[in-house]
């Protein structure tokens, strides 16, 4: 795993006084299992982080507290709710739910690969991806750092650097010629190019930019520069990125530069007529929550790291810049506290204060956690809830969607099997008919008016109950998963035969559990498709 020799440097130096040390300490546990890509054991965060085995025990019970990280088996695993960090920062940037649309739509006009990009200091951030599904695709992710000389983005960010950070750059460069504190980019060549300047000369007096496989061999891409309306700044840059056995350079030019240059057209347009910002309400009790945590973790609970990380949340759609005694009041914490929170986080680059005395998030925040989440699946954050159901009720469970293209059929894509004589077994991607399954009548039941009086009854009630009428023993009770609309885009299961449970008590026993279940398993696809695509199966 390299190390982000770059930011060890800039975190360890020059301390404040009033900094959090937990906090601190915390956001680099974070950052570890970021680039690990989401697993680390606590001995090789205890290697990674250069903290005491105490320490990290500590820290990982607070973050698994807060559902920022389960543990599985020995591992510590990143788990989905510490997106909401990463959403903070994106609702707060705005141009991500701007502008999405127009880069999904030149997506699929190309049928090549569109990204949204923002500036990091001297490297680029992902803020949007719009990937084609194909063999040969684009890897990045969103929240993946690239240094900026080795994309097309870079040169256009670098045509309005000044001479300081040119001068962070050629530190950097020197500091780190092989990119070991970029982990999205594999090593670079000893043969690379250096003409990073001349490039930017070139991004300035053309007003688009090309990347010709310096990333690695075969990726190319071509870039334009969204600019803020009022400032004329460079907000984001739009990218389409395709490979040499597609398009070549001088294709991208010719053929995707126009339409690119088109679609860029329209985001600046979108950016004009946006609404201005109207601060909604802020988060609420997390002070209390943090409070009533430590009174029932005791020393395990580092409260001074989960009111700090709750600072992060106080920003987000319409609260892009807040002034210190916003924050203090949205995290419902004393102004003090805020304070030494923001301290630590302008220290470790994730806050920038601005000359009016507000703060504001930097794209750093996606460095906690959100880049190895980002392409997650339903079924990968359904499988430890379906777990957890098992191990507690000792039946078997599972996730189902209708099938691609035959709705009259449930796929099973996830399931945790019990350790019975007797029990279910049915592999995932099995395909069954959907009107003779408990999960295929909840799906159904969500489907187009009319329904027929059964399927109406499972509507109204929220579940289905099936007593032996795929399979004799047989005997299941499902509901509903709903994404962001409302709509039941999966359902979980539980099994059993008639011999363990009446029908009543699938009711009664069994039902309130699936349902809390199923509760657990939307608030984390809610978080995490809120600015990323989660595929249902």
């Amino acid at each position: 795993m390299p190390a982000n020799t770059a930011l060890d440097a800039e975190v360890h130096a020059g301390v404040p006084a009033e900094a959090v040390a937990p906090l601190i300490r915390g956001i680099s546990v974070l950052r570890r299992l970021t680039e690990a890509g989401g697993t680390l054991s606590p001995s090789a965060l205890e290697r990674a982080t250069g903290l005491a085995r105490s320490t990290v025990d500590r820290i990982t019970a607070t973050l698994a507290r807060m559902g920022y990280v389960r543990v599985d088996g020995r591992d510590v695993v990143l788990a989905p709710r510490v997106m909401e960090l990463g959403n903070a920062y994106l609702a707060a940037l705005r141009l991500p739910a701007l502008l999405d649309a127009r880069a999904d739509a030149l997506a699929d006009e190309l049928d090549e690969s569109v990204s949204l990009a923002v500036a990091d200091l001297d490297g680029i951030r992902f803020i949007h991806q719009a990937t084609r599904r194909r063999a040969m695709s684009v890897s990045f992710r969103i929240g993946d750092l690239l240094p900026a000389e080795r994309t097309a983005p870079g040169p256009l960010f670098a045509a309005g650097w000044t001479d300081a950070d040119w001068q962070r750059w050629r530190a950097r460069r020197a500091e780190d010629p092989e990119d070991a504190s970029f982990p999205a980019v594999p090593p670079r060549p000893a043969s690379a190019a250096d003409d990073f300047e001349r490039r930017a000369k070139r991004a300035r007096r053309d007003g688009w930019a090309l990347d010709d496989q310096l990333i690695e061999p075969g990726l190319v891409a071509v870039s334009v520069p969204v600019r803020e309306p009022d400032t004329g700044r460079v907000a984001c840059v739009a990218s389409v990125v395709s490979h040499t056995s597609r398009h070549s350079p001088a294709d991208l030019r010719t053929s995707l530069l126009p339409r690119l240059r088109t679609a860029v057209a329209a985001m600046e347009a979108d950016l004009r007529e946006a609404p201005r910002p109207h601060p909604g309400p802020p988060p609420a009790g997390l002070a209390t929550w943090t409070t009533a945590s430590k009174h029932e973790l005791g020393r395990e609970f580092v409260e001074s790291l989960a009111r700090g990380l709750t600072v992060l949340t106080a920003f987000g759609a319409d609260r892009s810049a807040l002034p210190l005694t916003e924050v203090a009041r949205a995290a419902g914490l004393a102004r003090a506290t805020a304070r030494r929170a923001l301290i630590t986080y302008e220290h470790l680059g994730l806050v920038a204060a601005g000359p009016d005395r507000t703060f504001t998030l930097t794209p750093r925040v996606l460095d906690l956690g959100f880049p190895p989440l980002s392409r997650t699946t339903l079924p990968r954050l359904a499988e430890p809830h379906l777990r957890a159901l098992t191990d507690r009720l000792h039946e078997p469970t599972a996730l189902a969607v209708l099938a691609p293209g035959a709705e009259s059929e449930i796929q099973y894509t996830a399931g945790a099997g019990a350790s019975r004589v007797l029990t279910v077994d049915i592999t995932v991607g099995a395909r069954l008919p959907a009107a003779s399954t408990s999960l295929g009548r909840v799906l159904l039941a969500d489907g187009a008016e009319p329904l027929s009086p059964a399927l109406a009854e499972v509507r109204a009630q929220g579940y289905a109950l099936v007593d032996e009428e795929l399979e004799s023993g047989l005997r299941s009770i499902a509901v509903p998963v709903r994404d962001r609309t409302g709509r039941a885009v999966a359902a979980v299961n539980v099994a059993t035969h008639p011999a363990r449970r009446t029908l009543e008590e699938c009711v009664d026993d069994l039902l309130p559990a699936l349902s809390a279940t199923a509760d657990r398993i939307q608030t984390d696809l809610h978080t995490a498709s809120r600015f990323t695509r989660v595929p249902s199966a």
